[in-house]
């Protein structure tokens, strides 16, 4: 398995001893922390910039010095973390409150700010890259110890129709089967082990180690432009996504039917198409026989796609063009964009008739 990070517990001793002794004796420190991560087989010396360290103070936090280090592993100069009190900050393409709305900055997701002008900070995060308000934003070492509490390992399948079995070994029922580049979370701290625990959509299964990559992540922000509407999509459909997208990034309920403070896939998709006179079940496995069923090559944007475990369906997502979805997927992501196929569908469903 290719290990792009470096476990924090590794990290966090190897600092430890940076910031106790002296500064003449850091070398030899670092040699010996080096030694002790390649003999435990996470990554080799060469894997941690300790020279990214020499700018540390003792007055640094292990917490605050860890996530630098890991910042660096993983990407972030300068960090922001979205701080919110519930649901997303808004992206902007200006500097301005009245700029155009460009993407969604969930709740605690991690940005790279590129500069700040006054009240406002340009930012990046995931595909997205503009403005916003800096009373929302925590930066400098707030910003690196909340990292720290945020950072979670998920897994990145590597291969192409990617086997999410229900036990972990090779003997058992294959319930998903996951698309090239696709991440899910990470369970119960497994990243270290042969047979990896993931949620897909609320599901766990077990993947190889073998054709995964892990990584420590932070959730980041999600752009407004992902839906591609093809030409003669009609208006409720064009609307019914638009109405679905503005909900992106918020949490992740089981059972929930809340847009805004907590919904699941189900919940999701009924609450979207009552908004134009379609009521649905609260329930995938209804939902799919509550609609006309139509083929993958038929999908018009405002469809319905159901996915499950075999031939037994338990999510929903609404198909949005340009072969993505929208849907609540899991409590770490919330609602969120997924390529169509990221799993192989079971049916798909017609509920709103041009």
């Amino acid at each position: 398995m290719k290990k792009r990070i470096i476990s924090a517990f590794f990290v966090v001793c190897a600092l430890a001893l940076i910031i106790d002794h002296s500064i003449d004796s850091q070398e030899k420190i670092a040699r010996q922390s080096g030694d002790k991560i390649a003999t435990a087989g996470v990554a080799t010396a060469s894997a941690v910039d300790f020279s990214s360290l020499d700018s540390l103070s003792v007055e640094d936090s292990k917490a605050i010095a860890t996530a630098k280090s890991l910042g660096d592993i993983y990407g972030y100069k300068n960090i922001g973390i979205c701080n919110v009190n519930e649901g997303n900050l808004n992206i902007r393409e200006s500097a301005s409150p009245d700029g155009k709305l460009i993407g969604k900055f969930p709740l605690n997701a991690g940005c790279e700010i590129v500069s700040t002008e006054g009240e406002w900070s340009y930012i990046k995060s995931g595909e997205v890259e503009g403005y916003v308000n800096n009373e929302y934003l925590l930066t400098g070492d707030e910003a690196w110890t909340k990292a720290t509490e945020l950072a979670e390992y998920v897994a990145t399948s590597n291969t192409g129709g990617l086997n999410v079995r229900e036990e972990p070994n090779t003997d058992c029922e294959v319930i998903i089967q996951l698309a090239d580049g696709e991440e899910v979370p990470i369970l119960d701290d497994t990243q270290e082990d042969e047979w990896i625990k993931v949620d897909v959509d609320g599901e766990v299964g077990y993947v190889s180690a073998e054709f995964v990559d892990v990584d420590l992540s932070l959730t980041t922000a999600m752009t407004l432009t992902e839906a591609r509407y093809g030409e003669g999509v009609s208006d409720v459909r064009m609307a019914a996504c638009d109405f679905a997208l503005q909900y992106v990034g918020n949490r992740y309920v089981w059972g929930g039917t809340s847009l805004t403070h907590g919904i699941d896939c189900s919940g999701f998709t009924m609450q979207v198409m009552a908004q134009y006179g379609v009521r649905l079940s609260h329930s995938s496995r209804a939902q799919a026989n509550e609609g006309t069923r139509i083929s993958t090559s038929e999908l018009k944007p405002g469809d319905l796609i159901f996915y499950g475990k075999g031939k037994s369906i338990s999510h929903v997502a609404i198909y949005i063009g340009g072969g993505q979805i929208v849907h609540a997927s899991n409590k770490r992501d919330g609602i969120k964009i997924s390529n169509a196929f990221y799993r192989t569908p079971i049916t798909c469903c017609r509920v709103l008739y041009d």
